[in-house]
């Protein structure tokens, strides 16, 4: 039984909270801006957990779709589903039972939320597929990683205001950036097995196209945030932005190491952004 948790925890990531803190920051993000400051104890909550479980059911989903690619990456082919450690029945039914539970948060918030909830799930479960067919499928990640955003304010205000959806907009580079980043650790490998990426799209410009996905972002919230008349805030998306930079010495020569780094870490970047914003309305 230790061994099947154990297996269980890997499958979910849960020892790589990584994931699941790039999609908290900018929802998080979103609850503070609709709100006008602290969203209240249930809001943040709901979204902090809701963001963990359904983090955890698209791993789920995710291992399971790619599992005959997984095992001709270096990276991947030890996953507790590739590695037949973990049956397909038994990755979908452990996602579907998390999916469930972060269903069950939802149901207390307003309907609002609980309607775009399904949208956001559609875009999960598209996610996994687009890497057969979409020439940059990090746009697609992109969207279904940002939907914390419409949710919140739906959550908070009961509708989806236009700046929701500039947010959205903004954070969709953000993903664009630091998946590009994870694309080209894999991109020799997916390159062999016939997998679409942005690092693959984007061939020699990948590196330039992060730098310039990083600078869409700051750009696109510190203008809908009004950040030139928040000082708090400003000094949070500079902060954010200096990592970005610095992001560009671990992927300029594009090793392995570098460029995973640099994934890693961008959830400092979102962090950097939501205490901006948190601090901002004090």
């Amino acid at each position: 039984m230790r061994e099947k948790i154990s297996l269980y925890l890997d499958l979910i990531r849960w020892n790589r909270p990584a994931g699941w803190l790039l999609l908290l920051w900018p929802t998080l993000s979103a609850l503070w801006v609709a709100s006008g400051g602290f969203p209240g104890w249930h809001l943040l909550i709901v979204f902090t957990l809701g963001t963990i479980l359904m983090r955890s059911a698209g791993c789920c989903l995710n291992d399971v779709a790619d599992r005959d690619f997984d095992k001709h990456v270096k990276r991947t082919a030890e996953r507790p589903v590739t590695s037949g450690r973990i049956g397909v029945k038994e990755a979908l039914l452990l996602g579907a039972m998390l999916a469930l539970i972060a269903f069950g948060l939802v149901l207390t918030l307003r309907p609002e939320t609980m309607a775009w909830s399904f949208a956001a799930m559609a875009v999960a479960v598209a996610y996994p597929f687009a890497k057969r067919f979409v020439a940059m499928p990090q746009a697609v990640l992109g969207l279904a990683f940002s939907f914390g955003i419409p949710m919140a304010f739906a959550a908070v205000t009961g509708e989806v205001t236009s700046l929701a959806w500039v947010l959205l907009l903004g954070n969709l580079f953000w993903v664009l950036a630091y998946d590009t980043e994870y694309a080209m650790v894999d991109r020799d490998d997916d390159l062999k097995i016939g997998m679409k990426t942005s690092a693959i799209t984007l061939g020699q410009w990948d590196v330039v196209a992060v730098m310039f996905f990083y600078a869409v972002f700051f750009a696109v919230w510190g203008v809908a945030l009004e950040a030139s008349d928040k000082p708090l805030l400003l000094a949070g998306l500079a902060a954010a932005a200096l990592q970005a930079a610095w992001h560009f010495w671990l992927i300029k020569d594009r090793t392995r190491d570098g460029c995973f780094k640099a994934f890693r870490l961008n959830h400092w970047v979102g962090f950097a952004a939501f205490v901006g914003v948190a601090l901002s309305y004090i």
